[in-house]
């Protein structure tokens, strides 16, 4: 059955990623994107997210401006030699998407798409937690009619990626993460243990920008310098790695493949308190039969990684051609 998904996003390298594999995948329809700050800051986020709007020709999706900021009341701090410093790694747009005069202020149209689609939506959010926790504040009525939720966030028993024990969605603001995780239900969360194992190689894609290349797709064409600059940051820190992570396409293609997935549900709590444990995901993993009492949410801890990536790489050169509106230059 296909979802009907409310992505939120911040629009860095694996953000564009799961758009791109979303918008091509058959089990997937999109019904709204929200850009927030995260990766990148709020306006580029808009802007990549246009650029991906015009090489697909979705400009049916409505395109929705997100949070600027975190609850924590700090500026935002941004990756660029993560993610580089537009948010396409080593791809450069080579025009202006811009529009200054449209400051992207139409938050309320998260509201508008969940009553149109009363208990039919499936939220995944892939960016920080800001934006949808402030749905859970202004409409919580509404937000009660999604039929579930998808994070990509946290990680369990595993090491973080901003701290050692933090991951950089929870991290970036963990006040956010804990509205969330306090009210949302049906929530699934895919964490830094699982998606870290989501690998792209070099080998997959070289295959990847081949076939997008013969069939001249700008939009699969800008897939190889965005990965291999992903890859190098990597292999900057983990020098045997043999790609990068997907951490957001496992977790979009996760929604529709319960069957390869092995889950625990358990109690969550996220850590709000300054120090060295700030953006924590404690998950109470014991095999007692009493747990501690915090809200009990879905986590996924292994998934079948041939069947994900087999299915990656069949959007990302079939699907990607056979669908394509593109009509941009790379």
């Amino acid at each position: 059955m296909t979802r009907k998904v409310l992505l939120f996003a911040d629009f860095g390298i694996d953000d564009i990623m799961a758009i791109i594999y979303a918008y091509n995948e058959k089990n997937v329809e999109i019904v709204g994107v929200v850009a927030e700050y995260g990766n990148v800051d709020k306006r580029t986020a808009i802007r990549n997210a246009r650029y991906i709007q015009r090489n697909t020709g979705r400009y049916d999706i409505p395109l929705i401006g997100g949070a600027e900021r975190s609850m924590i009341g700090d500026p935002p701090i941004y990756y660029p030699e993560v993610h580089g410093p537009e948010g396409f790694g080593g791809y450069v747009l080579q025009e202006d998407l811009d529009e200054p005069e449209n400051v992207f202020e139409n938050f309320h149209q998260i509201y508008d798409i969940i009553e149109k689609y009363d208990r039919e939506i499936t939220i995944v959010c892939v960016g920080r937690l800001t934006s949808l926790a402030t749905s859970f504040i202004l409409y919580p009525e509404t937000v009660a009619k999604v039929k579930e939720i998808f994070v990509m966030g946290g990680t369990f028993n595993y090491p973080g990626n901003v701290t050692p024990v933090a991951e950089a969605n929870i991290f970036g603001d963990p006040y956010a993460a804990n509205i969330v995780f306090n009210y949302a239900e049906k929530l699934t969360i895919f964490p830094l243990n699982v998606t870290q194992q989501a690998i792209l190689t070099a080998d997959m894609v070289n295959y990847i920008d081949k076939i997008n290349r013969e069939k001249n797709n700008p939009l699969g064409m800008i897939i190889k310098p965005m990965m291999d600059y992903y890859w190098h940051f990597y292999k900057s820190q983990i020098p045997s790695i043999q790609g990068a992570p997907l951490h957001d396409v496992v977790t979009v293609w996760g929604i529709f493949n319960e069957e390869y997935i092995q889950y625990e549900i358990k109690p969550v709590r996220i850590v709000t308190s300054a120090g060295p444990a700030f953006g924590q995901t404690i998950g109470d993993l014991r095999s007692f039969v009493q747990l501690a009492e915090y809200p009990v949410h879905r986590i996924a801890m292994d998934f079948n990684y041939t069947a994900f990536i087999n299915r990656v790489m069949e959007v990302l050169t079939d699907g990607i051609n056979n669908n394509s509106t593109n009509t941009a230059d790379p």
